[in-house]
């Protein structure tokens, strides 16, 4: 199954783990797109399900590749590096596309030379049943490093990225099991504008168990994220102020959440962070 697009415009990366339930309605949402230029890579990071047997259905439509359990971003770390696409769009295993997905995003892209990202709105289900997000949840369209810091701000399945962006900040941080999004985004958005379709063109899925986002101590992957960002000199005054703030917060946030389950070390340390990070 590594049937190979001849120079396709847009590389659409599934990564996936044990998501048999769920799988083919991504897939298949990505092969119902009005939109035929494109190659559809999907990485099985070390499935125990029926995984397997559901990409070998698929036959020469896919290109399906597996590996060792290494996580999410070495699953779409890996994705890129086999695409030959001049777009990159990402697609979670439990969440669905819109038919006109990639047509309105390369019609975006086709009108805004300038652009390196989009991404498009959302429609959210929690237990199958639809749920509005909240006004703190709302995307911004632009320069959105600062409105990014406290919540992650930009959804893997709603973007479409310009190639060459991977080779101006990096790729996924493979060291991250979590907030490894968070950490790109961060990354992108302190140099370069996110640009928001203002469509729900994506079907955004969760309540399910083997969430990423669901995993405890996010704030912790969050605050490793915020150093690396504040380390980098990549920001601005007006970013590193706005950085170090919500690392203060997130820090006090995590070193009470510690206090209370009793690991009275872990709290001192990142209490300690929260205070002293900004000096000199």
């Amino acid at each position: 199954m590594n049937k190979k697009r001849e120079n396709p415009l847009v590389s659409v990366i599934i990564p996936t783990f044990n998501r048999g339930w769920i799988l083919k309605e991504a897939i298949d949402s990505v092969l119902a797109q009005n939109f035929e230029d494109f190659e559809l890579i999907v990485i099985d990071d070390g499935s125990t399900d029926n995984t397997p047997d559901i990409l070998n259905s698929y036959k020469d439509n896919i290109m399906a590749f597996s590996q060792n359990n290494k996580g999410v971003s070495a699953s779409r770390n890996r994705g890129i590096a086999l695409s030959s696409g001049r777009f990159i769009a990402f697609l979670d295993s439990d969440d669905l596309w819109m038919a006109n997905k990639l047509s309105t995003q390369v019609d975006f892209f086709n009108k805004n030379h300038d652009a390196l990202i989009c991404q498009t709105d959302e429609i959210w289900i929690r237990n199958n049943v639809r749920v509005n997000p909240k006004t703190r949840h709302k995307k911004l369209s632009g320069m959105i490093f600062e409105h990014s810091l406290n919540l992650c701000m930009v959804s893997p399945s709603a973007v479409m990225i310009k190639r060459e962006l991977f080779d101006e900040v990096g790729l996924f941080d493979e060291d991250l099991p979590a907030c490894e999004d968070y950490d790109l985004w961060l990354r992108i958005s302190c140099g370069y504008p996110v640009y928001l379709i203002d469509t729900p063109l994506i079907i955004k899925r969760g309540g399910h168990s083997d969430q990423l986002s669901r995993m405890p101590l996010l704030d912790k992957y969050r605050i490793k994220a915020l150093n690396k960002i504040i380390a980098s000199s990549l920001l601005s005054e007006e970013q590193y102020r706005a950085a170090i703030k919500t690392l203060k917060e997130k820090c006090a946030i995590y070193a009470n959440g510690c206090l209370k389950r009793g690991r009275v070390d872990e709290a001192l340390f990142y209490k300690t962070m929260g205070d002293n990070c900004g000096k000199l």
